[in-house]
């Protein structure tokens, strides 16, 4: 699923079977799932959304948030087609990709997205 500018939800088949895993992202994941963010220097809405996702995994036992530098990584920018800063992927307990939110998600969205991953 997308979160797209709008904050809507939709599916996205180029992450179906997506895998990551907690020595490529440079951190271990989260018991039960990870938020991993895409975030760049001058981005506002990135900001935001930090705020959001540590939020949401604070408050669920088991949720990690990981925050990426989309230009130190470049890498896995390319392999997982981030166009755009912020860009989260919600990773189930095994790495897998099961949501993505491109701009800055709701917190709302978030935790409902989660219920997919855990």
């Amino acid at each position: 699923m997308t979160i797209g500018p709008s904050g809507r939800v939709r599916v996205r088949v180029h992450d179906e079977g997506q895998r990551l895993a907690g020595a490529e992202l440079g951190a271990e994941l989260g018991e039960r799932a990870t938020l991993v963010q895409f975030s760049s220097a001058f981005c506002a809405p990135c900001r935001a959304t930090r705020r959001v996702l540590g939020e949401v995994a604070a408050m669920v036992p088991g949720v990690r948030h990981l925050e990426i530098d989309a230009e130190a990584r470049l890498d896995l920018v390319r392999r997982l087609g981030v166009l755009r800063t912020p860009t989260v992927l919600v990773l189930d307990a095994g790495g897998r990709v099961v949501r993505r939110a491109a701009g800055q998600p709701r917190k709302a969205d978030v935790i409902a997205a989660l219920g997919e991953a855990v």
